[in-house]
């Protein structure tokens, strides 16, 4: 049996062109390397925005690297027993953000050792998935978010989706308006709040915005509230869209049975990597639900051309200039391209994200331990 010889991890932030907020300038990735006792090797990544990167590593580290060596190399057969060996630390979360960075790389030593993609290996069953522009907007002045629209029609993008949840909701109808007129009516509009509502206002506001033609409405109450989604959808005629901030597929599970989302986004890193997601996507499929994954397209367009046809098509989304690509983050080129509304996969091995050495926001922190953990895995 080929088993687990090595874990190691890399801690940095990638700096983002567009922040994402007045302190989200950058993005904490945590870059794992794995060495097989076959002596293949793979490379993966854990991912948290700004809260927990450095908390990650640690478990990744201390917790996940010794109880992994020794451990079945084949992708996913580890999987299940290490989520049980950290249960006592969180069923999801931080452990599972955790376990994506060794399951990731299993998938792409598999990949490389046989010569091959983690799609091909998967088994494609599409050579193209459709992507929407997406972006973190709900700051931008509403000139600037039309101008965001407008670069996303110009590069042939037919879905969108922007931010809503302003304090006044006649804010967000003024905003909403702009864009669909923009838009026109051919081309789809979805609206995200990011959790900002209770029941009564959400189920007002969806109100009030779906006559501009919505494709979705997505998190609009806190992320874990399963009886305020069963009641939402209830309440209103517009789809409802979550999961980036689920993370079992036991709690998609829970969702999905209760009717409380028509559409599931799972983050593939989120969840644990790829083998929790491809269970999530067979559940979703079982239950006749919309699967689009959430960000992170270098990986998840990777996935997308994998799932389960269902009568939803699949969209990756593309948030503006966050790509590891377009930031320059990677070694080599990026293993996807997103051009004319349309993600297609690029020649690469495994799962060709690997990330260059060092990369930070603030040079004066490049010797800063939290940020420099672990052994180099380039």
């Amino acid at each position: 049996m080929t088993t687990i010889r090595s874990l190691t991890t890399r801690l940095q932030r990638v700096s983002l062109t567009r922040p994402w907020a007045a302190d989200v300038t950058s993005v904490g990735v945590i870059a794992t390397h794995v060495v097989r006792s076959d002596g293949a090797e793979g490379w993966g990544f854990s991912w948290s925005p700004q809260i927990g990167a450095p908390a990650v590593n640690a478990l990744l580290e201390h917790d996940i690297a010794p109880a992994a060596v020794g451990r079945s190399a084949v992708p996913g057969e580890a999987w299940q027993g290490l989520w049980e060996h950290l249960h006592e630390a969180g069923g999801g979360g931080i452990t599972t953000i955790a376990l994506a960075g060794l399951d990731l790389a299993l998938w792409d030593a598999a990949a490389r050792s046989a010569g091959g993609t983690v799609s091909g290996s998967i088994g494609r069953r599409r050579d193209r998935v459709r992507a929407y522009g997406s972006g973190v907007n709900l700051h931008y002045p509403l000139d600037d978010l039309l101008a965001q629209v407008q670069r996303w029609i110009d590069s042939g993008f037919d879905a969108v989706k922007i931010k809503v949840g302003k304090p006044d909701i006649a804010e967000d109808l003024d905003r909403v308006a702009a864009v669909r007129e923009l838009l026109g009516p051919d081309r789809s509009l979805m609206i995200d709040a990011n959790q900002r509502w209770d029941l009564d206002r959400a189920a007002m506001s969806v109100d009030a915005l779906s006559r501009f033609d919505l494709a979705w409405i997505e998190e609009p109450l806190r992320a874990d509230d399963l009886d305020g989604h069963t009641e939402l959808a209830r309440r209103i005629d517009v789809p409802i869209a979550l999961g980036e901030n689920l993370h079992t597929v036991h709690r998609f599970g829970d969702f999905l049975r209760s009717g409380a989302a028509q559409i599931v986004q799972p983050n593939i890193v989120r969840v644990g990597g790829i083998t929790p997601f491809l269970r999530i996507a067979e559940l979703a499929a079982s239950h006749g639900a919309a699967l689009h994954p959430h960000l992170l397209p270098e990986l998840s367009g990777q996935l997308a051309l994998t799932l389960p046809d269902t009568a939803s098509e699949v969209l990756v989304e593309d948030v503006e200039d966050a790509g590891f690509g377009a930031l320059g983050a990677l070694v080599d080129p990026a293993p996807v391209t997103i051009a004319d509304g349309w993600l297609t996969e690029n020649a690469h091995d495994g799962l060709g994200i690997r990330f260059a050495p060092l990369l930070t926001d603030d040079p004066a922190r490049i010797d800063d331990p939290a940020f420099t953990a672990g052994k180099d895995p380039s």
